[in-house]
């Protein structure tokens, strides 16, 4: 497998997760990685269902940073770990973004849009019903662009079609010709900032028949120009570390890519594909 590295893993640090830093440590050598990059949750201002806790997806980050460390000298010249975080982007927080991120040393940085408007595509009562699907994906896509243009500090843009994941029919009406539009806004914001996408392989877990974003997605991208590209499984466990790797490699360089990204002190690393 080319791919020498995970760049989007949740541990036990996320809320959403229950392994052990170090058992995915270990899986990612079993793997072959040279490289591996945590991207624990951090989500300000989210909405929170009654049985949730506060602030329970608001890692500690203090406590993550002490296991990571840890762990880099445990396991010095067997894997390089790299320090990330997975930024949730609302245009209420950026202030809150912008000051977490000065406060911490991260080699990399991924923004994702889990909330929209203060709705939550997971919860499909809160986001889709009552309301044509299309509007629903419309008002995601262009609350992302909301969202770029008031928070730049971060390094790529995560699974840029998560909505799909959870709409009525998933992907199954996506279309360019539909949305080609609002893509074209977010992608074209994401390069004049010199900003990447990655390539997330959980959407074959999720029943998407390829990653987030979709084949479409990467291409436009390409097509306009970008070129830094990642690729993560955003695994919450060991099993799906470095899933579908292989499928999104052939993906890419049948798009045109020739080289794929790794962030170490914020500074992308081209590797072949």
């Amino acid at each position: 497998m080319p791919i020498t590295a995970d760049c989007h893993l949740h541990s036990s640090n996320s809320k959403d997760s229950e392994t052990p830093m170090k058992d995915m440590v270990e899986k990612a050598i079993s793997h072959g990685f040279t490289e591996m990059c945590f991207t624990e949750h951090m989500d300000f201002d989210f909405i929170y269902m009654p049985d949730e806790e506060p602030g329970s997806w608001e890692v500690n980050t203090d406590a993550y940073l002490y296991d990571l460390l840890r762990l880099r000298s445990e396991y010095e010249g067997k894997i390089k770990i790299l320090f990330g975080i997975e930024l949730g982007m609302q245009t209420t927080c950026s202030r809150k973004n912008l000051m977490y991120c000065k406060q911490h040393e991260f080699d990399f940085i991924i923004a994702s849009s889990h909330l929209c408007n203060g709705k939550d595509p997971y919860i499909k009562e809160s986001f889709f019903e009552g309301r044509d699907e299309k509007d629903a994906y419309h008002e995601y896509f262009r609350y992302i662009v909301d969202c770029i243009k008031g928070f730049q500090n971060f390094d790529v843009y995560g699974h840029l079609d998560y909505v799909l994941r959870y709409g009525p029919n998933k992907n199954a009406e996506f279309s360019m010709a539909e949305y080609g539009e609002d893509i074209d806004n977010i992608l074209k914001l994401l390069i004049e900032n010199e900003k990447g996408i990655e390539a997330n392989t959980s959407g074959y877990a999720y029943g998407m028949g390829g990653p987030h974003p979709s084949r479409d997605i990467l291409s436009r991208y390409k097509e306009l120009g970008g070129e830094i590209i990642t690729i993560g499984s955003d695994a919450h466990d060991c099993e799906h570390m470095g899933q579908h790797f292989n499928e999104v490699t052939e993906m890419l360089k049948d798009i045109g890519f020739k080289y794929y990204c790794i962030f170490e002190n914020r500074i992308p690393e081209y590797r072949r594909l």
